[in-house]
């Protein structure tokens, strides 16, 4: 089997599930990580045969790819903010609008020394990382309810060789907020879609990503940034800021939830002009 023939049976094959141009993108991805080489050189040595060890993988991937298994958990890897992390099933795949809200705080906060961060819900640790890589002043606590999720978290810290604090914490249990103390940045990516939503969703999503990490009733869709506001007023710094992503269909809401509360809210649309992403500050 030579390179040219893999790529092609592969993209042919995924065209029963993607449409072409990601089917085409998916396939480019496997054959660099089955191969090293990039799409040049791939190009270059079109004719070079793979061998056994790697057909053998390229079968494994097919078969995974073939049950919508996204592919970023068939290679174990999303990039975000220029990073490789590691990704299984026990974390959400990392989104572009995350990686918009990372940059957000970035270019508001970079310049300030001695910086709290709390994140709230670590997933693969994208948010936590991409942030102390950037602002290596600051302190960084990220907890998740998630075992799993903490250890995934933890292995991207050690390979990226980031020193931030990592803690298991159900965060909607208020008995555990005396536990920690004042931040002047929270930052959370919560779970923020209603179970109703799930038939909208893409089937790969659905079947693959983490529940726990998607999904809120229907009768609670804020329940996350209740929790966030209420523990905000006791634990964010005089100049601090919160920062949040959220279901699109629910900014004004949050707006004025927050609003209520006592903060100055500022929403920011992301690159597909959806509102996104919302900083709450003490007024």
């Amino acid at each position: 089997m030579t390179i040219e023939f893999a790529y092609r049976d592969l993209a042919q094959t995924l065209q029963t599930i993607y449409e072409k141009r990601e089917a085409s993108t998916i396939a480019n991805m496997v054959m660099e990580s089955i191969t090293g080489l990039n799409r040049v050189d791939r190009i270059m040595h079109k004719e070079q045969v793979l061998q056994d060890p790697q057909i053998m993988i390229y079968h494994q991937y097919l078969t995974a790819l073939k049950t919508c298994k996204p592919i970023q958990y068939v290679l174990g890897e999303a990039w975000f903010a220029g990073m490789p992390f590691y990704v299984n099933e026990a974390v959400l795949i990392p989104r572009p609008e995350t990686e918009e809200l990372t940059a957000w705080i970035i270019s508001e906060q970079v310049n300030i020394p001695g910086l709290r961060v709390l994140d709230i819900g670590t997933g693969s640790g994208c948010i936590p990382i991409t942030l102390k890589k950037n602002m290596e002043a600051c302190t960084v606590l990220s907890i998740d309810i998630s075992k799993a999720a903490l250890a995934v978290a933890k292995k991207n810290a050690l390979s990226l060789q980031c020193n931030i604090e990592l803690k298991e914490c159900d965060f909607l249990d208020d008995t555990k907020w005396n536990e920690f103390g004042s931040y002047d940045i929270i930052v959370s990516n919560p779970p923020y879609i209603k179970e109703s939503e799930k038939t909208t969703m893409l089937p790969h999503v659905v079947a693959f990503e983490p529940s726990l990490a998607l999904f809120v009733p229907d009768n609670n869709a804020l329940i996350f940034y209740k929790k966030i506001l209420a523990f905000g007023k006791g634990h964010l710094s005089v100049n601090g800021a919160i920062y949040m992503e959220f279901n699109e269909a629910l900014g004004n809401e949050l707006a004025i939830l927050f609003q209520q509360g006592g903060f100055f809210t500022e929403l920011k649309k992301d690159l597909q002009g959806k509102d996104r992403m919302l900083k709450a500050q003490a007024i």
